[in-house]
């Protein structure tokens, strides 16, 4: 499950908690919208929050959401700092299946290990629902066999994800050090970050493939015309200046959703 999908999965779980009164989708997502606005001092309409739930919990899919203000407030409501905070951290505590805890104990007369390893706690956790295999459960591999199992997982995963001439440093076991899962707004298009950089000139958010590819600030709006911008392109509007992007979503600079460009947006601002 996807980090936004699990995000709108959590909201909802929590608001039948909180707003016991009403259990029906439009009853939630009322009672959220004024939560809110008086508690949050942050406005999502009944109508945002209907179409979340249809898409994330109805379809299965994930929401259209691309404003990252409303997926921080959203993550707030669940007790994170903001949406990098519940994607770093946050597991869902009913899934168990999704986390195997793996207690090694290493006997007293293995005296190549020091005492520090005598009780070692492994926590698994994988969105794909990694299970671990029966065998490791019910036969006593030893310590060797778990960090061996460990070392392939990883390998295979590094190596699928990651180009064999990739010069990108690896840390213990393999693992890639430093990958960049996050994405900042370079003025006209997203790039890729550490989402551990500290530059303060970014503002780092999940990373999302999609936008990355696809999503660009159109910088020749004289190029523009109701033929070839016309179902094709969206704007956004702020202090008199249109600007035209590629793609649905949020315009970046000002956190305001985009609008599909218009036969009069533009003839009007485009040329």
């Amino acid at each position: 499950m996807t980090k936004k999908k699990l995000l709108i999965h959590e909201v909802f779980k929590k608001a039948q908690k909180d707003f016991p009164a009403t259990s029906t989708k439009s009853g939630l997502s009322s009672a959220l919208s004024n939560y809110f606005e008086e508690s949050l001092k942050f406005m999502i309409n009944e109508r945002s929050f209907v179409r979340y739930h249809n898409a994330s919990i109805r379809d299965n899919r994930d929401p259209d959401i691309k404003d990252v203000l409303i997926l921080d407030k959203l993550s707030q409501y669940l007790g994170c700092t903001d949406f990098l905070d519940f994607s770093r951290t946050f597991v869902k505590h009913d899934e168990d299946a999704n986390k195997t805890t793996v207690k090694i104990k290493v006997d007293e007369d293995e005296e190549s290990l020091t005492e520090k390893l005598s009780n070692i706690i492994i926590n698994i956790t994988n969105e794909q629902h990694f299970k671990m295999p029966e065998f490791v459960k019910q036969n006593g591999l030893g310590i060797v066999g778990i960090f061996l199992i460990g070392s392939v997982l990883i390998g295979n995963y590094s190596a699928g994800s990651k180009s064999k001439n990739s010069s990108t440093p690896l840390s213990f076991f393999g693992g890639l050090a430093n990958e960049q899962n996050c994405m900042f707004w370079d003025d006209n298009e997203y790039k890729l970050m550490d989402c551990e950089d500290k530059n303060p000139q970014r503002n780092p958010v999940p990373k999302d493939t999609v936008q990355l590819r696809y999503f660009k600030r159109i910088t020749r709006k004289d190029t523009l015309t109701v033929y070839n911008a016309l179902g094709k392109t969206w704007y956004s509007k702020f202090n008199g200046n249109v600007e035209f992007f590629t793609m649905d979503g949020v315009d970046p600079d000002n956190g305001r959703e985009l609008r599909a460009s218009t036969v009069y947006i533009i003839q009007k601002y485009a040329q």
